[in-house]
């Protein structure tokens, strides 16, 4: 009996051993784990800045009653040439502000040259369209009006005939109190720009920017890790993850080989007609990249996956294992968030009928 009890003994002691042994590696684990969490947490905040309430400016106000009249305009189809066009007809709200088209079409089901990208979170780029051809998103609403692939309108006066036709007049003159004549394409421009910059979706990766670090699962932080290692905050850095450069497409190989693009697209080069703009095109931002296929300026890529081993390939000539390509893909999704209430939501137009054949 003594025997069995001093091999009892010895036997719980090796457990507590064993055990305390195995506590305390865990506890060195979950040190250094919050040691790399709190590290990585700090160099994505040298690259990133949580979305802003709003993204209005000293230039561009979002005061109530220009987004609330923005809001009608922008989903408003009767100010087109045939009455079928609106801004939603591109960025629509159950497409996460996009029309997943390759290219997007317009009145008379004329085709843009280009995709559409999401309107959502747009208004912080440093401008607009992908060629950068627009200064701002008043500017890119204002120059729609009368767009040959957009809303096709002849002229400005033909804009303001159907503006004052449809009752909006009265809308008019409260979002623009200061002007005489308030009736003008320039005011739909600041309207629209208005409503679109009240547009922001703030996602886990804010809350996670903000110090909650349990916001990013796993993955995703080690999606995060990746993008920080590879580069890819090179060009997709700040609130929007994106959108404040201009950069070549295909650093290490011509990007129609990658994407498989049935035209080239020569990017901005087609508006400056300068070499060194050859394949530039504005770095778009990635903030619900994962609600947007298809990718790129052509939509020549289908899934989110595809896209991020096309980037890795063509600017920064690497091959990436699916491991890696996972992560990245659980990190983008950390990117989405929910659609705001007065974009989820069509708002009621004037109930005033208006041919849309210019008189």
């Amino acid at each position: 009996m003594a025997k069995h009890s001093v091999v009892a003994n010895r036997d719980r002691h090796r457990r507590r051993a064993r055990a305390m042994a195995w506590a305390a590696a865990l506890g060195a684990f979950a040190a250094h784990s919050q040691e790399a969490d709190k590290a990585l947490l700090e160099k994505a905040r040298q690259h990133f800045q949580p979305l802003p309430k709003d993204m209005g400016t000293e230039a561009h106000p979002t005061l109530p009653a220009r987004v609330a009249l923005g809001r009608k305009l922008f989903f408003d189809p009767r100010l087109s040439l045939d009455g079928t066009v609106s801004c939603a007809t591109c960025h629509r709200p159950g497409l996460y502000g996009t029309d997943a088209l390759p290219r997007s079409v317009g009145v008379e089901r004329r085709p843009n040259a280009r995709n559409a990208p999401t309107v959502l979170n747009a208004a912080l780029h440093f401008k607009a369209h992908w060629g950068g051809e627009r200064a701002d998103v008043e500017e890119q609403a204002l120059k729609s009006l009368t767009g040959a692939a957009s809303f096709g309108n002849p002229d400005a006066a033909t804009v303001i005939r159907k503006l004052q036709a449809l009752g909006y007049e009265a809308e008019f003159k409260q979002a623009f109190p200061q002007d005489p004549q308030p009736v003008k394409p320039e005011h739909w421009g600041e309207a629209i720009g208005a409503y679109e910059r009240t547009l922001v979706t703030p996602a886990p990766f804010d809350a996670y920017l903000e110090g909650n670090v349990q916001a990013l699962s796993p993955q995703a932080r080690s999606g995060l890790k990746a993008f920080l290692d590879l580069g890819c905050a090179t060009c997709h850095a700040g609130a929007a993850l994106g959108g404040t450069s201009f950069q070549k497409f295909g650093v290490f190989e011509e990007y129609w080989k990658a994407t498989g693009s049935a035209a080239i697209d020569e990017g901005r080069f087609k508006e400056t007609q300068h070499p060194a703009d050859k394949y530039h095109f504005k770095v778009p931002g990635l903030r619900n990249v994962a609600m947007t296929p298809p990718y790129f300026h052509d939509g020549s890529v289908a899934t989110l996956p595809q896209a991020v081993r096309v980037m890795a390939k063509v600017q920064l000539g690497k091959d990436l294992g699916d491991r890696e390509v996972d992560d990245l893909v659980a990190f983008l999704h950390s990117l989405t968030g929910p659609l705001p209430a007065d974009f989820a939501a069509e708002p009621v137009l004037p109930a005033r009928a208006f041919s849309p054949t210019p008189p």
